[in-house]
């Protein structure tokens, strides 16, 4: 359409002697004037200009009767409702309409429109009343029509069009295009749930065109909301990867609602948006369904084409249909209430073929309800929420196996049936085939042939057929067409290695006429080769005559490549395991012999030690727990207990360069927190990044002192007479922590008789107590007297509740 705007009208005319005006007078009667040279494109383009405007006032007038028409449709309508309430005349009516809006204030067409709601009482009314309800205090309209106004005029423009696009236009001009809506498409569903666009405006001929049929399974919007029997609505078109007509035009807002009657789907109404749009109240969805019910009817009384409810009645067409089905089959007809409002089914043909899941007659399931007939139909996701889903979308429903349940004297009788719906125009056919009990396992067995690998074969000895199933060659590789191939080609078809045991095989089955079975690796003709494992049994007569040789093949190449994975894991774990083991014995033999379990006395005036040393009495977990006991050449005494985390060969080897270490420091006379200074030094650098625990004391014979620092060790056990006590917990990190490390030390003076436990975690740590309760267990143990220093720490021993398996460390000093 151009948009050349008219001519105004005080245009120059131009004057009479003008041979380019419109009253120039050619010399040939009925010729074409010529202009005069240049000037034929600027009277062109005024003529052009002339016609577009012209073209575009007819147009507008065209609207404007169109308009006036819907709209003296709709007083119509009005004036008849009057004359039949108040048994006038028309001319009376039409006086009285008149008047009845001149003093409500309000227009002809409005009075009209509010007649026609408080007459109908329809969804048109509700829409409007909900409108009015949710805004308090509504601003005028832009086009001066309320909503009520423009829902009555669209419902007459619907009623008075020729066809569903005249429809859809007049839906846009009247009702939505006040709601900021430019295009909208009514499609119409075919039996085979495919859409076509019955009616369309706003889009061009192009696109209405390319989208004149989408095929069933295509998931456009419109789709959406036939699959969800619902409203849908989508803020911005261009979020979604859903295609849909005119979506490179039009990507703004867009809803769909599905336009039915009686419970049935006839179509699907879309409206567009070029823009945008925030998320709606309830009211636009309203309206949107009550327009889409519009076109409901529409659809029903102009149907789209190519629908088969023009030529085919259904009711005529389907019992035809069921009576040449081999399968038992119903033809349905919907069953309305008196609102038009689907309640239920009706059996309207049973053919001869039916066959009753409870066994009942076909008279009595003809012309019955469905849910009279089968009330266990109603459960949800049952029978009749298939039937009316089929019947609402028009999308045929096929499934195998489903449960179809009688209820005969309040006995449920169940039977397992294929079941397939689809609808006809109007009509439902239901075909049901219920399973016998021999196809049921047949099928059984073939699925789990399937899922097993297993194909099955029967050779006939005396005439040589051989006879597999399709499992069987499929197995081998081949086409169903191809020639079976019988036991005896079989290491043809085999590794050569494999030849051998399908000859003993073969043996045992025709020489000894037992029950064998063979495993082997089959070559197949495409290249690839599988693990086979054939379990055969002989066919013998009543005379012990050979017959026949049946079994099965399967194909075993996942278990055989499994039991090889898994023999060489045992491989790898069983070496493993020894080399573990191997390393264990080592430290074991190795913290043994730098330290014995029962040390050599210890020669020092003043002072008996005593050593318990108990290892782990798992090999696996040898730990790197180390004492020692030195006589310096100062005549100190050099007392010490460690613990190194971790266990095995490397806490042993670490262990032994922290001993050797700190005897070596210890000559340098030196105190214990310069030692352990120095050992954390030893650790951060002449080890391979190991942490311990050490207990580092010095006693003097002389004084009867007793100089001491921790790092990370737990403190050592005082015992005088009958009392114990711990000493205190003296700062100091453990070795191997920090590079730079500090340690406090401490100073007692022990008198005769007193005794001093040195020990490690393995002799008091346990997995259900906490530290605090463990230590004070080994106090109340410490606390009895012996008579020996050897029988306490056996003592200690005995009575130690520790339950980590770990290695356990004690040396005692007693004062002489």
């Amino acid at each position: 359409m151009s948009n050349t705007a008219p001519p105004p009208e005080t245009s120059h005319r131009p004057d009479a002697d003008d041979p380019t005006g419109p009253h120039a007078v050619t010399g040939n009667q009925g010729a074409a004037a010529v202009p005069p040279r240049g000037e034929s494109a600027l009277d062109g383009a005024s003529a052009v200009g002339r016609l577009a405007a012209t073209v575009e006032r007819l147009r507008r007038e065209i609207r404007a009767a169109h308009a006036r028409a819907d709209g003296r449709a709709l007083i119509e309508t009005a004036k008849g409702i009057l004359i039949e309430r108040l048994h006038c005349s028309p001319t009376e009516a039409a006086r009285q309409l008149a008047t009845l809006a001149d003093h409500a204030g309000v227009s002809v067409m409005e009075l009209a429109a509010d007649i026609l709601d408080r007459t109908a009482a329809d969804r048109l009314t509700e829409a409007a009343c909900d409108f009015v309800t949710e805004t308090a205090t509504p601003a005028a309209p832009p086009d001066g029509k309320t909503v009520s106004m423009r829902l009555r005029t669209a419902e007459s423009g619907a009623g008075a069009a020729d066809d569903t696009h005249a429809v859809a236009r007049s839906l846009l001009e009247h009702a939505l295009a006040p709601l900021g809506a430019t295009a909208v498409a009514v499609w119409a569903i075919a039996p085979d749930a495919s859409l076509t666009l019955a009616g369309s405006a706003g889009f061009t001929d192009h696109e209405a065109t390319r989208w004149r049929h989408v095929p069933p399974g295509v998931a456009t919007f419109a789709r959406r909301a036939l699959a969800d029997l619902d409203w849908t609505w989508t803020p911005d078109l261009s979020r979604i990867a859903t295609p849909s007509i005119g979506q490179h035009d039009l990507t703004g807002a867009r809803a769909a609602a599905p336009a039915g009657t009686g419970g049935r789907i006839h179509g699907i109404l879309e409206i567009c948006w070029p823009n945008p749009l925030p998320e709606q109240p309830p009211r636009l969805r309203r309206q949107i369904e009550a327009l889409a019910e519009l076109c409901a009817h529409t659809l029903e009384t102009h149907p789209a084409p190519g629908d088969p409810t023009v030529t085919h009645p259904a009711t005529v067409d389907l019992v035809g249909i069921a009576d040449c089905l081999h399968d038992p089959a119903l033809v349905l007809v919907p069953h309305e209430d008196e609102h038009r409002q689907l309640v239920d089914f009706r059996v309207h043909h049973v053919n001869a073929r039916f066959l009753d899941p409870a066994g009942r007659p076909a008279n009595l399931i003809h012309g019955a309800l469905l849910l009279e007939a089968y009330p266990l139909a109603a459960t949800p996701g049952g029978l009749y929420d298939i039937v009316e889903r089929v019947h609402a979308t028009g999308e045929s429903y096929r499934a195998e196996s489903v449960t179809l349940t009688a209820l005969v004297d309040d006995v449920r009788l169940d039977a397992v049936a294929d079941v397939a719906v689809s609808r006809h125009a109007n009509a439902i056919l239901l075909i049901w085939r219920i399973e016998h009990e021999a196809a049921r396992l047949a099928r059984l067995l073939q699925h789990a042939q399937r899922l097993g690998r297993i194909g099955g074969f029967e050779e006939d000895l005396v005439t040589g057929a051989v006879t597999w199933n399709d499992s069987l060659f499929a197995l081998h590789g081949l086409p169903t067409t191809a020639v079976p191939v019988a036991l005896a080609d079989l290491p043809n078809h085999a590794h050569p290695d494999d030849t051998a045991a399908l000859a003993r095989f073969l043996h045992t089955l025709v020489h000894h006429r037992r029950h064998a079975t063979v495993s082997f690796r089959l070559e197949r003709t495409d290249g690839v080769t599988r693990r086979i494992r054939i379990v055969a049994e002989p066919v013998l007569d009543a005379e012990d005559r050979l017959l026949a040789i049946r079994g099965a093949h399967q194909d075993v190449s996942a278990q055989h490549w499994t039991e090889v994975a898994l023999a060489a894991t045992r491989d790898r774990l069983a070496h493993s395991e020894q080399q573990v083991g191997e390393q264990n014995r080592l430290a074991r033999q190795l913290q043994h012999a730098i330290m014995p379990p029962t040390p050599a006395p210890l020669d020092a005036e003043g002072l008996q030690v005593a050593v318990r040393y108990r290892p782990a009495e798992s090999d696996t977990a040898v730990g790197g727990d180390w004492y020692d006991a030195l006589v310096l050449p100062s005549k100190k005494i050099l007392l010490c207990v460690g613990d190194v985390a971790g266990h095995g060969i490397h806490a042993a080897t670490s262990m032994i360069v922290l001993r050797n270490a700190l005897r070596g420091l210890a000559i340098t006379g030196a105190g214990p927190a310069q030692l352990l200074t120095w050992l954390n030094t030893v650790t951060l650098h002449l080890t391979d990044q190991v942490t311990a625990t050490v207990v580092c004391a010095l006693y003097d014979p002389g004084t009867r002192t007793m100089r001491w620092a921790r790092a990370g060790h737990l403190p050592p056990v005082w015992i005088r007479d009958d009392t114990t006590q711990r000493l205190s917990l003296l700062d100091g990190p453990l070795l191997g922590a920090f590079a730079e490390a500090g340690y406090a030390e401490d100073e007692i003076h022990l008198a005769l008789g007193d005794t001093l436990l040195l020990y490690t975690d393995g002799l008091i740590e346990r997995r259900d107590h906490c530290l605090e309760s463990s230590l004070d267990q080994l106090l109340a143990t410490a606390r009895a007297i012996t008579a020996t220093l050897d029988e306490r720490l056996d003592r200690l021993l005995a009575h130690s509740r520790a339950d980590t398996d770990d290695d356990t460390c004690v040396v005692g000093i007693q004062i002489t």
